[in-house]
């Protein structure tokens, strides 16, 4: 009935490294969400203005509410 309770400590403990991501497998994806984080700015700041791409008010009544939480005025 003697069991150990902690487990048994290693005298090679291993030390975990991480794994070389490449710069070239990541800035096509970083441009990417880059690119697809200006474009929803893009919509929730100033969509419905001056520089309104899409005529009518759908644009504005879908992003409203992320306008104001987002700080932007919109009416």
């Amino acid at each position: 009935m003697a069991e150990a309770v902690a487990p048994a400590v290693s005298t090679n403990p291993s030390v975990a490294v991480p794994a070389a991501l490449p710069v070239r497998a990541v800035l096509p994806w970083a441009v990417f969400g880059g690119l697809l984080m200006l474009i929803a700015l893009y919509f929730v700041g100033a969509e419905q203005g001056a520089t309104s791409v899409f005529a009518g008010a759908e644009v504005h009544e879908w992003v409203h509410d992320g306008r104001h939480l987002l700080g932007f005025p919109c009416h």
